[in-house]
């Protein structure tokens, strides 16, 4: 019986390394993307992948509560792609050519921080305020789901044009990967 291979993780997981002909439903949209996917392949024993096994297993639940039972039922891959990589079955990598606005928030927020706890205590203990304005900015984000530095990022010359920035900001600011 054929297969597919189903992968839930992010996009800019599955972006970097994918298995070739895999089918991308992402478990932060799975409810609202599988049942569309899902009846495509009813005929075929359907494989769950992730990175490695967890977030596979909580989408089998899902597609078991959503009602789709392929004639040839669900597996999650054991290890994810990690095991399936360490196997040595070929996977597709891509180059990344950007680095995600979110990462690019948690390294500048992050240099800031240790820059101004360094800078406090070998120079002048006023620059202990630089610490505390980034832990400042980090609680408000966390509480009001808007990261202003996330936003500053997104008007970056390096970031303007990318087709996912307004997703990226989403996700940066409010930890979801789709926003109105």
């Amino acid at each position: 019986m054929k297969q597919v291979i189903i992968d839930v993780r992010e996009l800019d997981e599955f972006n970097a390394e994918s298995i070739a002909d895999s089918v991308h439903v992402p478990l932060s949209n799975f409810n609202s993307v599988a049942p569309g996917v899902l009846g495509h392949f009813l005929d075929r024993k359907v494989v769950i992948m992730c990175r490695s096994g967890a977030r596979a297993k909580m989408a089998l639940d899902q597609a078991k509560r959503l009602g789709f039972q392929p004639d040839g039922g669900y597996e999650v891959y054991p290890g994810g792609i990690l095991n399936w990589k360490k196997q040595g079955q070929p996977t597709i990598a891509r180059k990344s050519k950007h680095l995600p606005i979110l990462r690019q928030t948690h390294l500048i927020a992050g240099g800031l921080g240790l820059t101004g706890v360094l800078l406090g205590y070998f120079a002048h203990p006023g620059f202990y305020a630089l610490a505390g304005f980034v832990t400042a900015g980090l609680t408000f984000a966390g509480a009001s789901g808007i990261c202003l530095m996330s936003n500053i990022l997104a008007l970056a010359p390096w970031n303007k044009n990318l087709p996912t920035l307004k997703d990226e900001v989403c996700l940066a600011s409010t930890g979801q990967t789709v926003c109105e």
